[in-house]
């Protein structure tokens, strides 16, 4: 089962691009840190230090300013999230965030839903505001129990 959200940005696909991969900007919208340029076949660590956390994620496919796909969850295993660009003109790019991995019949599945699709909602507006608005500190501002 997969949980798909949407979201349109007024910047140029090659923008939105950068602002995943390249490691001195992802901080502005998402993560606190990423340990490196996201590239096809590398493990990439990211750092949250407002949740004192970090974590592995596995790049499976980079197509340049259209499609990043990467593998995150223990061990290897996990969800797989598909992030695509769709480039409306060269000024807007409509991105989808696509998660798979849910287990269909798992008691949790509707919570579990719920609680990604904010997650994912929380990122792209962050992502809108640091693109469109120059606001980069909305990332820190989500509070978890």
């Amino acid at each position: 089962m997969n949980n798909l959200t949407k979201m349109k940005i007024n910047k140029p696909a090659n923008e939105v691009f950068e602002a995943f991969v390249d490691p001195s900007k992802i901080g502005n919208f998402w993560f606190s840190s990423s340990s490196e340029r996201w590239e096809q076949g590398k493990t990439i660590t990211l750092r949250y230090d407002e949740y004192n956390a970090q974590g592995d994620i596995d790049i499976i496919e980079i197509e340049e300013h259209k499609k990043i796909v990467f593998r995150w969850g223990a061990n290897g295993e996990g969800h797989i999230v598909t992030i695509t660009l769709k480039e409306s003109d060269h000024s807007s790019t409509t991105i989808e965030v696509n998660e798979e991995g849910f287990i269909q019949n798992d008691d949790e599945l509707i919570p579990q839903l719920i609680d990604n699709k904010e997650g994912w909602v929380f990122m792209l507006t962050c992502l809108k505001g640091y693109l469109e608005f120059g606001v980069n500190q909305l990332r820190g501002g989500l509070v978890k129990d």
